[in-house]
């Protein structure tokens, strides 16, 4: 499978501002998909602007034609199944079939007590995932659910006409534990890693890249045991927590590189970050928009 480029554009400029431009940029240069985060607010931007997730892909995706479009990644923090389904399935209609939907446990940031609630312990986290999942799943597939479960119910929801894309949209789990590996596999038509966080600070490329080569082998194992060939998913890495950095945008052949070591590992896609100015994500664009037209032809 040949790799895929994709970006992650964060939601922090007002639409006609300079936020609805980057989406019809992404079109042109080619890019797969096109993502964005799906946060309350977000780490160093938490006192400027933010907008929404679902509005804006919404907006992005009467905006542009061939382009996916998605989530990195929608999480139980703030999210219930049978609203998002809904959004969800007006989104693919709007589209015409471009969503994919990033999911993942969600962690301890700002979205874990926006509403005003307790942070989750872990072990919770992982409950209420492993539940948001599989009812998310039916609601996007039934015209009917009725459910009562230990976190979330629906009565009678309805969900009709149901997605674009059959049976349902595609779900790309983020998961790195043996539970959520195990998620991935039986829900998953993609597969979602950031790297190895406890390496970001102190760790080296090498040590990342063997921590990716572990995470992979224990992702084969886990669809195995649920009776699919790993090949079924899209092994996709969001770039810019590892300790590379941004170190793999500097320039062309830096990318090149660092994006061929890590298809040979067995990724299928990587996501790079649209550049931002004065943030962790500071790139040149120029360099930025030469990887999005040259770098696919040189990894194949």
């Amino acid at each position: 499978m040949s790799l895929r480029l994709s970006t992650v554009i964060l939601p922090y400029r007002r639409w006609n501002e300079g936020g609805s431009a980057a989406w019809t940029r992404a079109e042109e240069l080619g890019y797969h998909t096109a993502y964005t985060y799906d946060h309350l607010s977000w780490r160093s931007f938490r006192d400027g602007p933010w907008f929404g997730a679902i509005p804006t892909l919404t907006a992005a995706a009467a905006r542009t034609e061939r382009l996916r479009l998605g989530t990195l990644v929608t999480s139980p923090n703030f999210r219930h199944p049978v609203t998002l389904a809904k959004e969800l399935i007006s989104l693919d209609d709007i589209s015409g079939g471009r969503i994919t939907l990033g999911i993942g446990a969600g962690g301890t940031g700002f979205d874990a007590t926006a509403l005003g609630q307790e942070p989750w312990t872990p072990r919770e986290r992982a409950d209420r995932f492993a539940e948001f999942v599989a009812l998310l799943d039916r609601l996007l597939t039934e015209d009917t659910v009725t459910y009562e479960g230990e976190f979330y119910s629906a009565g009678e929801a309805r969900d009709i006409p149901g997605c674009v894309q059959r049976p349902r949209l595609p779900f790309a789990v983020a998961a790195t534990g043996p539970r959520g590996l195990r998620l991935a596999a039986r829900y998953g038509q993609a597969w979602v890693t950031t790297g190895d966080p406890k390496l970001y600070e102190t760790g080296t490329p090498e040590q990342s890249y063997e921590a990716l080569r572990g995470q992979l082998g224990r992702l084969t194992e886990a669809c195995a045991a649920a009776g699919r060939d790993v090949s079924e998913l899209n092994r996709v890495l969001l770039t810019g927590f590892t300790p590379d950095r941004g170190g793999p945008l500097e320039s062309l052949d830096a990318f090149v590189d660092f994006a061929g070591r890590h298809q040979e590992l067995g990724f299928t896609e990587l996501v790079i970050h649209w550049p931002i100015p004065d943030s962790m994500f500071a790139a040149e664009q120029k360099v930025f928009e030469r990887i999005a037209m040259e770098a696919p032809a040189q990894l194949g």
